[in-house]
Order: C-alpha cells, then structure tokens, then sequence
C-alpha cells in the first residue's frame, strides 16, 4: 500500500521538533549538529531571533495580496538586492525550480524579441542540477534526472563539466541562446568552476552576444563568503537564479538580470501567484540585511577557511575513509573512499547531520552562523564516524 506521503524521497528514520542555530532537536530530546542546514536553505539558522521577529510581525499584518497590487515589502528587497548586485530588475518566485523556468523563458525571449527566435537552445552542463520541472530535467540531461520522464523538452545542449577552448566555442553557433552553469556544482558533488573558466565564458558570451545565466540557488547567499560566488572571479552574469538561502528557510526565490537580458520580459509574459509575497519579502529583506553585511561576509570567510584546515587534518587522518576536501565557503566536500551513505550514516551515529552528493561526495553546508566551537564539535564528530567506519572495515576484513 502506497503511504500517505508520495514516497519520492529515501527518509532518514529522524523526526525534528524544534531548532536552535545549528542544532536540531529530535522528538526524543536528541541533539543533532547540523551541517545541512536543509541543503544550504537555513543560511541563518533555526530559529534565528531577526527572522522569526520579522515574520512574526509581517504575519499580523498581511500574508497574501497577489501581485495585481503593488506589494512594498516585495519592492523594498528587490531595491535592496539591485543595489548589491549586478541587477537593474528582480522577478520572485518561490523556489529555485520556478527560478530556472524564468531564467530559460527569459533568455528565449531575449533573442524573440532582437528578431532572432532561432536562438532557443541553452548550453549546460553534465553535472548540473536545476531543479526537477521540465526545463530543469531537460537542462541537467543525466540519465538519474530524466529517466521515464519523456518526452524532454527540447533547447538544450549538454557538455562535458570543465570543458573550454575549441569545443565550448564551437558550441556557440547562432541557435545558442545562453549559457547555463552553478559557479559551484552542489547536487554534483560541490565542483567548483575556477575562475578563469567564469572569466572566459564572460568573455565567449561577450564576443557571440550569448546571455550568461548563473545558477547560484544552492552557492548564492553569502555561502562562499561573499554575497554571489561568481564574485569571486570579478565578473558578472546577465541572469541570476537565486532561492535556498535567500528565505532563510522561508520558501523564496528570486531570478536577477540586467536591463538588457530581461528587456523581452514585459506584462503578462510571466506571472506567479504566491511569488513575492509579503511574508517571504519581509523575511529575505531580513536575511539579506544580516547576509549582505560586509562584516559578516568575512566572517564567514574566516570560519570557512579554518573548517577547510580542519578537513584537511581530517583526510589526512583517515586516507582510507577520504580522499580530499573541495569547494569553497561553507559549501564543502568530502570525497570518500568508501560509500558516501555509509559516511552520512556513520555521522547519524554521532548525531551529526550531513547531504550526499554525485561523485561520493558528502557535502558540508552548516548555517553560516555556526561558531568556531561548534566547527571544533563537528569535525571532532566527523572523526568519532571515519573512527567507526574504520573499525568496522577492519573488522569485515
């Protein structure tokens, strides 16, 4: 018999009943070391003060108008989040999923409108995710994505992660109309794009007129230690998706372009019902006050980089259980030698919350509030588990 819940996801036997920062607390009183943070959405963490006074407050006063009403919270984030970053206009949604079916109707619609409606494919590539909607499959192209799901929507072309020179630009001709990447592979295995390749697909899309869309849902949001990954490289993109972090748990997402890029998007060419609302907009204008502060920024930098050192002790300690360390930020990996499901489940064992990822990686994206203690608490968890896993292995063998 089929349970109440469409069974879609491979559950943890764990039921949360409340949160403090970094930690979760189980039904049973447990405490867990979270360093999931809901897959890079609770950026703040649980319960954080400034977001629940802002919700709380918002909520007595106006949840839901539509957007056929000029909505002031609404207009007050995306005036803040123009101001911060390369944006001249925001669209809201609710999830990264919406934010990528925008970004591909954006750029279409972009060349549509410059009389060139041939140029409708998007280049993207393998590794990728971007949400589960037709386009987001359709974009990602993997097998695991898009198996019994046919038929695909049809614009994209796949190519191999990493890929530059000759093959990238060859595959720039005039039915291309943007390019699609994550600055930072999470789903993938939290695989960063070096910068020069950022640079020199700013520089191929500048030469061929081709729109560059980044897919910052999971690395956006203060994640790397500054505001947007791509910051990083110096360089910009025409269209942003945004969502995870930038509600701070609360669903909300976001696609920022420039004047340009979103020049085809004009009345009743896209609409959301519950994108915008008061009550998200109040707490992502909240989140991206505390985010966007410079002070925190390099906060998390700081705490990042002795996380990164940390880890580095860590696989040094344990060559048998890892492998390597990699990423940026507070949005790291660890490459294991041995299953990924068994280093998540060992880390259970030692009440430490922890993602899976392609490539047998396990992904560490804590709150970005998590103090230096609690990164000592944590990689001494992640030590206690390659301990076990280590003993049992010895043991089987």
């Amino acid at each position: 018999m089929i349970p109440s819940v469409l069974p879609t996801y491979n559950r943890a036997p764990l039921r949360f009943e409340r949160g403090e920062g970094t930690w979760l607390i189980a039904e049973d009183g447990t405490r867990y070391l979270d360093l999931g943070a809901g897959i890079a959405v609770n950026a703040l963490g649980h319960a954080h003060p400034a977001l629940v006074e802002a919700l709380t407050e918002q909520a007595g006063k106006l949840w839901h108008l539509s957007n056929l009403y000029e909505i002031p919270q609404q207009q007050a984030l995306a005036d803040a989040l123009v101001e911060q970053t390369f944006a001249d206009t925001v669209f809201f949604t609710n999830s990264g999923t919406e934010a990528c079916e925008l970004a591909v109707k954006m750029a279409r619609k972009y060349w549509s409108d410059k009389g060139s409606p041939e140029r409708v494919n998007i280049v993207t590539f393998s590794g990728a995710f971007h949400g589960r909607s037709s386009a987001g499959i359709a974009a990602a192209g993997s097998e695991k994505m898009t198996k019994g799901f046919g038929p695909l929507l049809p614009g994209f072309v796949h190519l191999p992660f990493g890929v530059h020179g000759s093959v990238l630009s060859n595959a720039i001709d005039d039915t291309v109309a943007a390019i699609l990447v994550e600055p930072i592979q999470g789903e993938g295995g939290i695989r960063p794009l070096p910068d020069p390749c950022l640079k020199g697909l700013r520089d191929l899309c500048d030469d061929t007129g081709t729109l560059l869309i980044f897919d910052e849902v999971q690395c956006g949001m203060g994640r790397t230690g500054k505001l947007f990954a791509h910051e990083w490289a110096g360089i910009a993109p025409d269209i942003m998706m945004v969502a995870k972090g930038i509600g701070g748990g609360f669903p909300l997402g976001a696609v920022l372009a420039t004047e340009n890029a979103a020049a085809g998007m004009t009345a009743g060419t896209h609409g959301s019902t519950y994108g915008g609302n008061p009550l998200a907009c109040a707490v992502g204008a909240r989140v991206l006050e505390i985010v966007g502060d410079p002070a925190f920024l390099d906060a998390v930098d700081r705490k990042a980089g002795g996380l990164r050192q940390k880890l580095e002790g860590l696989v040094a300690n344990h060559p048998d259980i890892f492998e390597l360390v990699r990423g940026t930020g507070l949005m790291l990996g660890l490459k294991c030698r041995v299953p990924n499901g068994d280093v998540v489940q060992a880390c259970y064992a030692q009440n430490l919350l922890t993602v899976p990822a392609a490539d047998n990686i396990v992904r560490l994206l804590p709150p970005l509030t998590i103090t230096d203690e609690e990164i000592a608490e944590a990689v001494a968890r992640l030590d206690a588990a390659a301990a076990a896993l280590a003993a049992t292995t010895a043991a089987e063998s």
